[in-house]
């Protein structure tokens, strides 16, 4: 699904457009013209990665030409087909320097895995594979992509080595803000063991500062302009020391262990 002349829409699920599977997060494949990446390619159970190279075929693009696989964060439904993504597009694979090992090891408890379980997001059966990662980025980094720069913040707080990219050079200009900030406003803060407030604070007001048209979230509605209002929305909740309005992408079923999606419970 082309967005502009610079981005397209090739996967996303229950919380996104069903367009590949159900608990994948918003795919993005960046057009440079020259060369074309990834962000954050899904959670890959079964064969749903599949489906998101047949919506690339099918918006005209050519998967062999996609060099680059950026994830925004190690949480499943984001970086869990990623192992299957380097391998099929033989494609360079770039995460947080800081969560890089965890990534490379398939660590689940780290990625808050085995409480996703235990609460029926994920299938008892899903396993998250190990992943290379070619390219670790910090703060700052600076990745070409053809004529396209996409520059690298650390953004903590939804969960330890969460980035963001400022992809700069097209049509306009693009944060992909992962699962840190919604529009509206809105953050996602989990019980899980690195979901920081305080630290989440200082990246939303990191970003703040930026200059961006367009927030691309990980779920959710896209906003193509004034996407920098739903991230001042959040800084404001902060600035007055209380807490931006929060999205809940957890579903419930009959019983907790046995896997089932499904109903989604109202936003917080």
């Amino acid at each position: 699904m082309k967005l502009t002349s610079d981005i397209h829409v090739v996967g996303g699920g229950y919380y996104g457009f069903d367009i590949s599977g159900r608990l994948d997060c918003h795919v993005y494949v960046i057009n440079s013209g020259s060369e074309l990446a990834i962000v954050d390619p899904g959670c890959g159970i079964n064969k749903d990665f599949d489906t998101v190279l047949s919506n690339i075929r099918d918006d005209g693009l050519d998967p062999k030409n996609i060099r680059k696989i950026f994830v925004t964060h190690y949480h499943c439904d984001h970086v869990g087909a990623a192992a299957e993504a380097r391998t099929i597009l033989d494609a360079e694979m770039c995460a947080a320097k800081s969560v890089a090992t965890q990534i490379r090891n398939g660590d689940e408890k780290a990625a808050s895995l085995d409480v996703g379980k235990a609460v029926g997001f994920y299938p008892e059966d899903f396993k998250l594979k190990p992943c290379e990662v070619d390219v670790e980025l910090s703060e700052g980094d600076i990745v070409q992509i053809g004529s396209l720069t996409m520059e690298t913040f650390e953004t903590p707080g939804h969960c330890e080595g969460h980035l963001s990219f400022l992809l700069s050079g097209g049509e306009r200009k693009y944060l992909f803000g992962g699962d840190m900030v919604f529009w509206g406003g809105k953050i996602l803060l989990q019980n899980i063991h690195d979901c920081k407030i305080d630290v989440y604070a200082d990246s939303i007001f990191k970003i703040e500062e930026l200059d961006f048209d367009a927030l691309l979230p990980g779920h959710l509605q896209i906003s193509l302009n004034n996407g920098k209002s739903h991230v001042k929305q959040a800084a404001d909740y902060f600035r007055k020391l209380g807490i931006p309005p929060n999205i809940c992408l957890l579903y419930t079923s009959p019983s907790p262990r046995d896997g089932l999606l499904s109903r989604m419970p109202s936003s917080a």
